[in-house]
């Protein structure tokens, strides 16, 4: 069984090795770490996943999602700090778990995911301005926006050199991705960016180019380093939001696997390894990590069936780091610059925006401003505004209070049909109103459905409140039932009850009138029945 999955995952699990290891690199470098601590990411969190996890598929490692909080938090309080909180991410992680929190994942809404993502891929865009275009020794400030305007004010300094291969390298991952979408495009280019830096660091090509070992030194291959591990408060929120943000990408890519393989993932396993991954990580000299979801959806693509091959693409990354890593040393930053650029614009899936345009503007606007926050104030209070702001506006679609309406002529029948949230506008002619709450009736949306009984109108004779649509009541529910009925009968006006459910019933019995109209014969089973005994015809 054993040699039979190496079998079966083999080719996926070293093709995502190959593409792991250049986008390990990047994505530590534009997190401020070093290059070697994504490669030790990608080895012991990818690991621990691949034996733990509860999803086939994932692929656990360095990704942009987080890129953006950890380059932050380096530049204000070091980069030695990651391993640190990766470790405490870890643990906020598994006491998530211990306390089963996932199942309160639903309220950090898409949107604010979607504009989280797009905020946070504009930093990894625009962090790479200086390694594009070959400027070094600028000065460092706490935020991204400033920084950005810092690089912008040296953009005379910029090297041609840098610039054009810079450019050169975009524009062949792109075309790579157009014209040969089934090769991997880092796979492709990286080995050509490798030479292309030895040849100028040799003086076989005279380019003034800066690499990774211009700006880190050498990369000697290693499966652990030390790192100073101090805590103090400074760490804690960003802790939280990082391991919220692995969370939730950890969920949503095994949550896309699933739907591309029609399988199913265990949560509670793929938290619990999330959890250990990350600890696990910290204490190696990582930085945290999440699943990569364009990693397992290579994984997916080129036939990988079990965790088997998590396994073998953490292994291999290792064994290929060993030999080759060293190696690496001569990409050019501008090469890494086109690698993050590409990775960030296809962490940008536009057709979540179109959709959120053109099905609910306030949620699309609400991930603009996310994204805007993230990019000008900070990830961490992106991320936050746009979970608090979203709750706001669904609270503020349920304080409206859904309801459907029918009004009902002796002669004609049903004359009218509405439904939604808007006050009611009684037809001249309406005999009998049927009023169906739908779905909750609470302290948020008590008073709309009250409000639509204050006026005085006229024009009707009987109301029947029915509640088959009805699933949950508080107390303020069971108050609102009690005010329209008070409102319905000082209009002179019959009110009936009809489909009561066993949700509600218990709390009902807390109403003063529920009881006194189940004893007079106005609480009826079916709406029908009510409408029969009024003497509408029987359909």
């Amino acid at each position: 069984m054993f040699l039979k999955r190496i079998k079966e995952n083999w080719k996926s699990g070293i093709t995502v090795a190959l593409v792991s290891i250049p986008l390990s690199i990047s994505l530590a470098v534009a997190s401020q770490a070093s290059p070697i601590d994504g490669i030790i990411t990608a080895i012991w969190a990818g690991l621990i996943a691949s034996l733990f996890g509860g999803s086939n598929y994932n692929i656990v490692g360095p990704t942009g999602a987080l890129s953006g909080i950890l380059a932050t938090y380096a530049i204000i309080h070091g980069a030695d700090k990651l391993s640190v909180l990766a470790i405490l991410a870890g643990v906020i992680i598994l006491c998530a778990f211990l306390m089963k929190l996932e199942r309160y994942l639903v309220f950090v809404p898409a949107s604010a995911l979607y504009g989280f993502t797009l905020g946070v891929a504009c930093i990894i865009a625009f962090n790479q301005f200086n390694f594009a275009t070959g400027l070094t020794n600028l000065p460092k400030h706490e935020k991204f926006i400033d920084n950005l305007i810092e690089s912008f004010k040296h953009v005379g300094s910029a090297s041609p050199a840098a610039l054009i291969v810079f450019a050169l390298f975009l524009f062949g991952l792109f075309a790579l991705l157009k014209w040969v979408p089934k090769i991997p495009a880092v796979i492709a280019l990286t080995p050509v960016g490798v030479l292309f830096g030895y040849f100028t660091s040799v003086g076989k090509i005279h380019i003034p180019l800066q690499t990774l070992q211009t700006k880190f030194g050498d990369i000697a291959p290693t499966l652990f380093q030390h790192h100073s591990f101090v805590f103090d408060a400074t760490i804690i929120a960003p802790a939280c939001t990082i391991a919220l943000i692995a969370i939730l990408e950890t969920m949503l890519s095994a949550k896309i696997a699933d739907g591309m393989t029609h399988t199913k993932h265990d949560k509670r396993k793929e938290m619990f390894a999330l959890g250990i991954g990350n600890i696990a990580s910290g204490f190696m000299g990582g930085i945290p990590a999440t699943a990569a979801l364009a990693r397992t959806s290579l994984n997916i693509k080129t036939g990988a069936i079990n965790k088997m091959s998590g396994t073998i693409s953490s292994v291999a990354i290792a064994s290929i780091s060993v030999i080759l890593i060293s190696t690496f040393k001569y990409i050019p930053l501008a090469v890494i610059a086109a690698i993050l650029v590409f990775t960030a614009y296809r962490m940008i899936e536009l057709h979540h925006f179109t959709r959120l345009y053109r099905l609910d503007r306030k949620e699309f606007y609400l991930a603009l401003v996310v994204a805007f926050i993230t990019v000008y104030e900070d990830p961490i209070v992106g991320i936050l505004f746009g979970v608090a702001a979203a709750l706001i506006i669904f609270m503020d679609k349920l304080s409206h209070g859904q309801y459907e309406l029918t009004m009902n002529d002796i002669k004609k029948g049903e004359v009218s049909h509405t439904a939604g949230i808007e006050k009611i506008h009684v037809l001249e002619g309406a005999h009998t109103l049927v009023y169906s709450i739908k779905g909750q009736l609470a302290y948020i949306n008590a008073l709309a459905h009250v409000g639509r009984f204050e006026n005085d109108l006229s024009g009707y004779t009987n109301v029947v409140l029915r509640f088959r649509e009805l699933y949950f009541i508080d107390l303020d529910g069971v108050g609102a039932i009690d005010e329209i009925i008070e409102l319905v009968q000082d209009q002179h006006k019959n009110v009936y009850i009809t489909g009561v459910n066993p949700l509600i019933e218990k709390l009902l019995e807390e109403s003063k009138h529920f009881a006194k109209l189940k004893d007079q014969g106005y609480v009826f089973h079916k709406t029908s029945e009510v409408l029969v005994k009024l003497g509408f015809p029987l359909k």
